[in-house]
């Protein structure tokens, strides 16, 4: 008997709905003191009615809300299989089942959707269940950002068709995935194009790399090549002098610094876009098959050494998907705390929104380690500061270090490639 009422009491809410239990109870009570006191079939007839809709109200507890249970399935709308990026929407299937032994008109169902930051989103939805006890719901998410999701516990609410009390019921249905950071397709970084503007020991280290025996295609005759350079089929085929253009030994391992302190951001949109920029190139980088490494300055710093291997790539993205603008101090004590994943020869690429006398420091930290500096100059709103971007880059270039102004992540591309501002 104890066992009853405290299930009672959780499916059909005691303590929400008093007022609506104790009208049920008292309209039942007096019924019966008709009966008792007045008699006749009037008073049996409505003491009868009375009865079965007092055990219609409270058998609507047996019918299963609070035991109900569902599966979740996940799915996009995109063509990427099961990575997601930041901006796809998800599709979400859920299949409930709700065991009892009396239909139910309809149940609502409430689910929320958490990200790791503490942002939410509600939904609600009502469908109609089987004879059996059996629904299906389907909805689709907004366009979702960055980050981790999950979903956390589903309810279900029915009422009565009187809708004097509600039932609740409550599940879990596991369903967590990832939101990876935006890409831009890079086609081409033209590095030896933008470094033969520069000078220094770096500078002739990267364009002295050796060539192998691969040949990567057919060039135009430079003055100076060798005869055994000269693709004489297309020669003879285009009437133009023609060279052998041959592969060049792999890139100099690269390392990406992503600065995560929260006072050099203006915006969410701008950290965005710099972590958006950071995975873009760690994209090009396995394409190309680059030794890349990873470095945050975040609270939950990400310190990966230069690899090309899978594994080590795929830690990076996630460290992305997690990585948030929460850092505190400056951002050379940082670099400098962690010297030694920075070795002799690396590119050092930072990717910051700072334009000041800091960042000519972490230049100046790099070039004492014989690494070759960029700057990646995160600037959404380029278009007010359009003079300014354009000093710091000249200035940068004029010190010998490759400046990227990045407005937007579709821009990415056309920069690294040799468009303008």
């Amino acid at each position: 008997m104890r066992a009853l009422f405290s299930y009672l009491r959780l499916n059909l809410q005691w303590k929400r709905q008093p007022s609506k239990l104790w009208l049920v109870f008292m309209v039942w009570i007096g019924c019966l003191f008709y009966v008792l006191f007045q008699g006749g079939k009037t008073s049996v007839m409505l003491f009868v009615m009375v009865s079965l809709l007092s055990l219609y109200l409270i058998g609507g507890g047996f019918r299963g809300v609070g035991r109900a249970h569902g599966q979740r399935h996940l799915s996009t709308a995109g063509d990427q299989g099961e990575m997601i990026l930041a901006g796809d929407q998800v599709q979400v299937r859920l299949d409930v089942t709700i065991p009892g032994f009396l239909p139910l008109p309809y149940v609502i169902i409430r689910e929320t959707l958490k990200r790791h930051n503490g942002e939410s989103w509600s939904f609600e939805e009502s469908l109609i269940p089987s004879m059996r006890g059996k629904g299906e719901l389907l909805f689709q998410t907004p366009p979702l950002e960055r980050g981790r999701y999950r979903f956390y516990g589903t309810e279900c609410i029915s009422e009565d068709i009187f809708g004097l009390i509600e039932n609740k019921g409550q599940f879990t249905a596991p369903g967590e995935f990832l939101v990876l950071p935006r890409i831009a397709f890079i086609p081409n970084w033209q590095m030896g194009s933008r470094y033969s503007r520069l000078g220094g020991q770096q500078t002739s280290q990267l364009m002295s790399r050796p060539e192998t025996n691969q040949i990567n295609g057919v060039r135009d005759y430079v003055y100076g090549d060798r005869i055994s350079r000269i693709h004489w089929s297309a020669t003879a085929r285009t009437g133009n002098w023609k060279s052998k253009e041959f592969e060049h030994e792999s890139l100099p391992k690269t390392v990406l610094v992503l600065d995560a302190i929260a006072d050099h951001y203006e915006s969410d949109a701008a950290f965005e876009l710099a972590v958006s920029t950071t995975a873009s190139m760690l994209d090009y980088g396995v394409r190309e098959r680059m030794g890349m490494g990873l470095f945050t300055t975040g609270q939950n710093k990400g310190v990966f050494l230069p690899s090309d291997h899978i594994g080590e790539r795929q830690r990076m993205r996630l460290h992305l998907v997690d990585v948030v603008a929460d850092g505190k101090g400056h951002l050379l004590d940082q670099l400098e705390d962690h010297a030694r994943m920075f070795p002799a020869g690396t590119l050092f690429i930072l990717i910051t929104p700072l334009m000041n006398e800091k960042v000519w420091e972490i230049f100046q930290f790099a070039r004492i380690r014989q690494m070759t500096p960029l700057q990646f100059l995160i600037h959404p709103s380029i278009e007010k500061n359009k003079e300014a971007v354009i000093n710091w880059s000249q200035s940068a270039h004029a010190r010998g270090v490759s400046c990227y102004p990045i407005s937007s992540l579709e821009q990415l591309p056309a920069a690294l490639g040799g468009g303008a501002i």
